[in-house]
């Protein structure tokens, strides 16, 4: 097995990316990549990028995919500008149809936004799979969080995005638009039927107790000590629980923002006639 995985934490969302590559053939994908945005400002930023490209060129590695496993609604996607920079194609779940048409509603978006997928380059159904140089892959819908939050299956390893986390942190919350805790419950189960060396790498970390950042897992641990869904707890558990939980659970921080622009693939609004971007805010909807 020639697989390499590289990740890069950002503090300001806890997001993980990832750059994977294929040792042999030096042709790679980049996971869940975040454009920084300050809220207060309405700034954008490319420095988490960066990073992500830097250590694509000095490795001398081709990327051929900016991989999505969910609209994001706690980061922006840097997927555009790294495409811009470094090449490859954009790609998420299929589902994006379904989370499109929720979204535009609630933004009044209207002909502004086509309810498509043809902001993204690829659009992957349940069980397709696609090549990283010499390493095949293998798409899983893993709805729940999302309605179109996918699993990417490279190797030996499985890129859940926020389907599960670290298990002393559990699991995604389910309440947003579409999303369903019996989907999730069913989608992790699909997961943990991997497997028990299959590695597990997380979209997020939120460092329970003051914790370094952790990000890679297994199905092993995740079956023996995941707090919300170890072996032994069944769905009707798992959904009293999740839904319990997420009663309490503020919206995060950048859903506004990043939703908009994460169902556009990534790509910000068309400017306005004075040239500047403009974000909506739908008030009072959350």
């Amino acid at each position: 097995m020639t697989l390499e995985v590289s990740a890069f934490y950002d503090r300001q969302t806890a997001t993980v990316s990832y750059l994977v590559a294929d040792a042999a053939s030096r042709r790679a994908a980049v996971i869940d990549s975040v454009l920084d945005f300050n809220p207060h400002s309405g700034r954008t930023g490319t420095e988490a990028a960066d990073r992500i490209a830097a250590s694509v060129e000095e490795r001398g590695l081709i990327v051929d995919w900016l991989l999505e496993t969910h609209p994001h609604a706690d980061h922006l996607s840097a997927a555009p500008y790294l495409q811009r920079r470094l090449g490859g194609r954009i790609a998420i779940g299929a589902a994006i149809l379904e989370v499109q048409e929720v979204w535009r509603e609630i933004y009044d978006l209207g002909d502004d936004l086509a309810c498509d997928g043809s902001q993204f380059d690829r659009l992957f159904a349940d069980e397709e799979t696609f090549q990283i140089g010499g390493l095949p892959a293998r798409v899983w819908h893993t709805p729940g969080h999302t309605p179109a939050c996918v699993t990417y299956l490279i190797g030996d390893a499985a890129f859940v995005g926020d389907t599960l986390f670290m298990p002393d942190f559990g699991t995604a919350r389910a309440d947003f638009p579409g999303g369903d805790a019996r989907r999730l419950y069913r989608s992790i189960r699909r997961i943990l039927s991997l497997p028990p060396e299959t590695r597990l790498f997380t979209c997020h970390d939120y460092c329970p107790g003051g914790r370094e950042p952790a990000w890679e897992t297994t199905v092993a641990a995740q079956r023996a000590g995941n707090k919300h869904v170890r072996d032994g707890i069944d769905e009707a558990a798992f959904v009293a629980l999740r839904c319990d939980r997420d009663r309490d659970l503020d919206a995060p921080d950048l859903l506004l923002p990043a939703i908009q622009v994460n169902i556009r693939g990534g790509r910000l609004p068309a400017p306005g006639a004075n040239g500047t971007v403009y974000l909506k805010l739908p008030l009072n909807r959350f």
